[in-house]
């Protein structure tokens, strides 16, 4: 069973509907360590040493955030430029989390019409996460699709817990295999994985 470690960055999660639904759905369910950074480094000021073992203590990586300004909560970047550290993560000697898996699970408030060459974005998501994927090959791990929530100011209840259920269902794939490696990285999007029925 893979363990999952959801590295969690919002700095305003009391104004949220959507990952404070998505937390819900995952908070109980055995092999998923919730880490908000937010929470735990109000300061900015990273326990690089328990980080590092949190992710040597897990398989899957899920960097869970909305998107900001084209990326992610400014933490997350700390959490990056500390934590993934030369000789440790990447480099001649860094193979810590070699072979792990890890993707972006977040929401934008643009819809995903708007993400593309002609679209109002003038660019693609993939373009957009590039970084992440770079980061990820550079620590040789295995960059999974995203799973991405579009247009969330505009989702009322129903679809958001909707959503919640559907990324339980990944993350429980993820943990038992029922999703295997390489049916995920042949989808688009993590959420073309429908692990319930009439979930949409």
């Amino acid at each position: 069973m893979n363990k999952v470690l959801i590295l969690f960055a919002h700095p305003a999660l009391e104004k949220s509907r959507v990952h404070t639904s998505l937390l819900k759905a995952v908070s109980k369910v055995p092999g998923i360590t919730l880490n908000d950074l937010y929470q735990q480094y109000p300061d900015f000021d990273i326990d690089v040493d328990r980080e590092q073992q949190l992710l040597i203590d897990h398989d899957i990586i899920v960097w869970q955030h909305p998107f900001y300004w084209y990326s992610a909560p400014a933490l997350l970047k700390q959490w990056e430029d500390l934590v993934l550290q030369h000789g440790w993560a990447y480099g001649r000697n860094g193979h810590a989390l070699k072979g792990k898996k890890v993707f972006n699970a977040f929401s934008s408030g643009a819809s995903m019409k708007a993400y593309h060459m002609e679209g109002s974005q003038h660019c693609t998501i993939t373009d957009l996460l590039r970084p992440f994927e770079r980061t990820a090959w550079l620590c040789q791990m295995i960059y999974l699709p995203p799973f991405w929530i579009s247009d969330s100011h505009r989702l009322d209840s129903s679809q958001i817990q909707q959503y919640s259920i559907q990324y339980r269902e990944l993350l429980i794939a993820l943990q038992d295999g029922t999703l295997s490696e390489e049916d995920a990285l042949s989808m688009t999007q993590l959420n073309e994985f429908i692990g319930v029925k009439n979930i949409f």
